[in-house]
């Protein structure tokens, strides 16, 4: 029986997750259907822009996303110490951009005022709304119905446009994060859709290249790309919330990877193995084979064998499912 989601998610354990949703009809997301000769190109526009939408939003930020010919990836970073300093102001104003709220949050907006009673309705409403933004589960339910809702209507359809509910991976650790978001990043080259990086449309990788080769100097702020989580270098003291890589070594490596992934270098290894690859401890071979295999291969938790065993007691398992794939790829 699946266990639910919130017996999946810990803060305390981790801030970063991997979500994927698939479609359950034979409509696309994108691409053309061989049997009608529509072109359904413009849904993953749709996603995209609801993705870049929502993390202006919620209190959870874009690492890294892919949307595909019939499913997408996203990775997420759940920044509940930013949700936790937002005013009542800002969380109504957030709110009331997804839903109407209530019709006290609807007076509060207007400057009106409030007696003892309501007000202490109006703080319990406030107080579920802070939850709510920076659930995983709010945001991919608001993602998904709202593409659902544009497809059946275009398609003149009603039910399910998404398989049951999304699948989530929880990231443990750096070399998981750096793992999954390769994996993600890479998906059109893996599929065989595009042939580099910059041929990866509706990819978070292609809208980092772009940026950073329009910045006018390396390693400088303006390389980071708007509306996604910015690389914010190794870790240090007083470090703020970012992925922890540089951005200019996370692009070499997921480059290298593509290359290899190409048909005609799936099975060798080139000499110049990226230094990042060093600093995580992860083999070239098992790096490799993960960017090609990293949803099937690790289960709900994925990091190395001491982050999983802590993450459990911090969720309460007594057992550790797939511990052993990520004992071999990520040695401590």
């Amino acid at each position: 029986m699946p266990r639910s989601r919130k017996t999946l998610v810990s803060l305390d354990a981790t801030p970063y997750y991997h979500c994927s949703s698939r479609c359950v009809r034979r409509a696309f997301l994108c691409g053309k259907d061989a049997v009608s000769g529509k072109s359904f190109e413009h849904r993953r526009q749709w996603i995209e822009d609801k993705l870049l939408e929502l993390a202006s939003i919620f209190a959870i930020d874009l690492c890294a996303y892919a949307v595909m010919h019939n499913h997408y990836h996203v990775v997420l970073f759940v920044d509940k110490n930013n949700a936790d300093n937002w005013s009542h102001t800002e969380i109504i104003e957030r709110w009331h951009r997804l839903f109407k709220g209530n019709s006290l949050s609807q007076r509060f907006i207007e400057g009106g005022s409030f007696n003892q009673a309501e007000q202490r309705i109006l703080d319990r409403s406030v107080d579920l709304w802070r939850t709510r933004l920076i659930d995983i589960s709010w945001f991919m339910r608001i993602l998904n119905e709202g593409i659902a809702r544009l497809a059946n209507k275009e398609d003149d359809c009603t039910g399910r446009f998404w398989e049951g509910r999304f699948s989530s991976q929880a990231l443990l650790d750096e070399k998981a994060l750096a793992a999954c978001a390769a994996y993600v990043d890479l998906n059109p080259i893996r599929a065989g859709v595009a042939s580099d990086l910059t041929e990866s449309d509706h990819t978070s990788i292609k809208r980092r290249c772009e940026q950073a080769e329009r910045a006018p100097q390396p390693n400088h702020h303006n390389q980071q790309a708007k509306g996604l989580l910015p690389f914010v270098g190794n870790l240090r003291a007083n470090r703020p919330n970012g992925l922890p890589f540089r951005l200019t070594d996370y692009l070499e490596l997921v480059d290298w990877t593509g290359r290899i992934l190409r048909e005609d270098k799936r099975s060798a290894i080139p000499d110049n193995i990226p230094p990042i690859l060093e600093q995580l401890n992860i083999d070239a071979k098992h790096w490799c084979y993960m960017s090609q295999h990293f949803e099937s291969q690790f289960k709900s938790l994925v990091g190395t064998s001491y982050n999983i065993k802590a993450a459990c007691e911090q969720l309460g398992q007594k057992w550790v499912h797939g511990i052993r794939a990520c004992r071999l790829a990520f040695p401590t």
